[in-house]
């Protein structure tokens, strides 16, 4: 341990441990803009600096390790000015239209600026405009890149994709698509991490408020709103209100505040989608097909797949992901009433994801009559759209999903966080193959760790043994692929998600710079499902009755046209 006094303060800090660590110890906040702890530790922002003693040249707190007797301080005259002027050159080619900027009041370097009062430029920022694909999902600004290079380290080392890279010399050094490539054939898995870990608006999500927005005020058009289960952990973060008020209900009544026509809940869809899977699992499991079968519902996961580990593709679930599913099961539902009327149905999914974007664009999953889902809603899209409205969400009263695509169970609501979808689907599965409900409460299900890259476990169910393995995160989904491939590793059924801690962490959620808050969205759903008089897919008499009305069985012919797909097939 070294002694270190930070702002007068002494705090204990372990050996090898940077300034910034004892500087937290000791209570005293520093700016960083550029810092990802174990990430991305470069001090190129150089926002972070301060004095210590004894020493000529500024240090950066991020990356200088502390030493026995240290004393540093973090705000004299001589650190306000660095900083100031640091970030001023930052500033002088930058594109800082806050006005205009998605990310105006999440922007890292807005609060930054702020804070440093770097208010004066000597000259009109010099920053040089690059095409780029305005129907791609994910979308670049380099006029407003910091080059911090957070998502080039986010994507390689979190991610795997290494969509990024570094280029040009070192005075005129950028960040663009690696290799020069154009981003659609860059292998991007659409998870969206660079996004939620950009501190500016540089990279963001394809925006599709106008095309919602149109069909909202179109008379010819009933527009159906489908609201995934992460949504309900986060939506409140954008629009200020707290976690605990946030409610599903006033969320259903935010959107019904925007002009829906109709509110279903995605989790419906997701005991859908464990109604399928499970019973495809099972077929599997008596089936001589390779093991492991696949989760598919995360469509960022299937991109990786198809793009980086084609050799598993066969073996992903043919079940459509839940947003798909419903969108399908509405406007087969619909179809009539909408004749009837003269109208056409509108479905939009609001998700955590900007994979989703892609996938409601695939044209596998479109029929004669058009596209399953018409648009993708982000959840910071969502609460764009309640600001711009002036929805006073705080006020609103609790709703309640419309019938007969509303009523949904606890294992639905786990979708939402890493392995809740091995999860349902184990309950419903063990209950089919035994008769009883299956306890998991000793089933570790968290969120893997670079240290433990996966987590896994093998249930007795009627005599067999199942093998488990549940990964989030793209880098820990490509260690436990190369474990499967080099055969040290064997599994019957492996979940995965592509977001680290799967969708409540997910690339279209709401952003708190230097903040990871699965975990905190993943409470709100486990309490959910907790509560829930409903707590196993098959249990949901609403399910029951679509089959019954609609499509048989499950695996039937008529639910293999509507709920199943062949990713093998989908363009990319």
């Amino acid at each position: 341990m070294c002694k270190v006094t930070i702002d007068g303060i002494t705090v204990q800090a372990p050996e090898g441990s940077t300034i910034l660590d004892a500087a937290k110890l000791a209570g005293v906040d520093i700016p960083t803009l550029c810092f990802m702890k174990e990430i991305n530790e470069i001090g190129s922002c150089r926002v972070c600096v301060v004095e210590v003693e004894g020493e000529d040249a500024l240090a950066a707190a991020c990356n200088t390790c502390v030493f026995d007797g240290m004393a540093a301080r973090t705000s004299t005259p001589r650190v306000i000015a660095a900083r100031r002027a640091n970030v001023e050159t930052i500033l002088a080619t930058h594109r800082s239209e806050c006005t205009t900027c998605k990310r105006s009041g999440t922007c890292a370097l807005q609060v930054v600026a702020n804070g440093c009062n770097a208010t004066d430029l000597e000259r009109d920022p010099d920053y040089k405009f690059e095409a780029w694909d305005e129907t791609f999902p994910l979308q670049r600004d380099a006029t407003k890149c910091i080059r911090c290079m957070r998502c080039v380290a986010e994507c390689a080392k979190v991610q795997q994709c290494a969509v990024w890279e570094v280029s040009g010399p070192a005075a005129h050094r950028g960040v663009r698509v690696a290799g020069g490539a154009d981003i659609a054939s860059a292998n991007c898995a659409l998870c969206g991490q660079c996004v939620t870990h950009c501190p500016t608006g540089a990279l963001t999500a394809r925006d599709d408020t106008s095309k919602v927005l149109a069909a909202l005020a179109d008379p010819q058009v009933i527009t159906v709103v489908q609201v995934a289960p992460a949504i309900r952990s986060a939506w409140g973060e954008g629009v200020g209100v707290p976690r605990e008020e946030a409610t599903q209900g006033r969320m259903v009544s935010a959107l019904r505040a925007l002009g829906f026509d109709r509110v279903y809940d995605t989790d419906f869809a997701a005991d859908l989608t464990i109604m399928e899977e499970a019973n495809e699992f099972i077929e599997w499991v008596k089936s001589e097909k390779p093991r492991p079968m696949f989760t598919s519902c995360c469509p960022g996961w299937v991109r990786f797949a198809k793009q980086h580990y084609p050799q598993f593709v066969g073996q992903l679930s043919t079940s459509k992901s839940p947003h798909e599913m419903l969108g399908a099961t509405a406007k087969a539902l619909m179809s009539q009433e909408a004749y009837e009327q003269g109208k056409r149905v509108f479905v939009v999914s609001v998700m955590p994801c900007i994979a989703k974007k892609y996938e409601a664009g695939v044209p596998q999953l479109s029929t004669e009559a058009g596209p399953d889902v018409d648009a993708v809603l982000t959840t910071r899209e969502f609460d764009r759209m309640l600001r711009m409205l002036n929805v006073n969400c705080a006020d609103l009263p609790e709703g309640d999903f419309d019938d007969p695509l509303g009523l949904s169970t606890g294992a639905g609501t786990l979708f939402g966080r890493t392995g809740g979808v091995m999860e349902a689907a184990l309950r419903s599965a063990a209950f089919f193959l035994t008769g009883e409900k299956p306890d998991f409460s000793t089933c570790d299900t968290t969120a893997a760790t670079p240290e433990r890259p996966w987590v896994d476990k093998t249930l007795d169910i009627a005599g067999m043994q199942l093998r488990i393995a549940i990964a989030s995160g793209l880098s820990n989904t490509a260690v436990l692929l190369d474990a499967l491939e080099a055969g040290t590793a064997s599994y019957d059924f492996v979940e995965i998600m592509a977001c680290p801690g799967g969708c409540v962490g997910g690339g279209g959620q709401p952003i708190a710079f230097n903040q990871e808050l699965a975990s905190e969205r993943a409470a709100v759903l486990n309490a959910l499902d907790g509560a829930d008089t409903l707590r196993f897919s098959h249990e949901n008499p609403d399910i029951k009755a679509l089959y019954d009305r609609l499509l048989g069985e499950p695996l039937s012919e008529k639910a293999e046209e509507l709920l199943h797909t062949n990713q093998a097939e989908w363009d990319i």
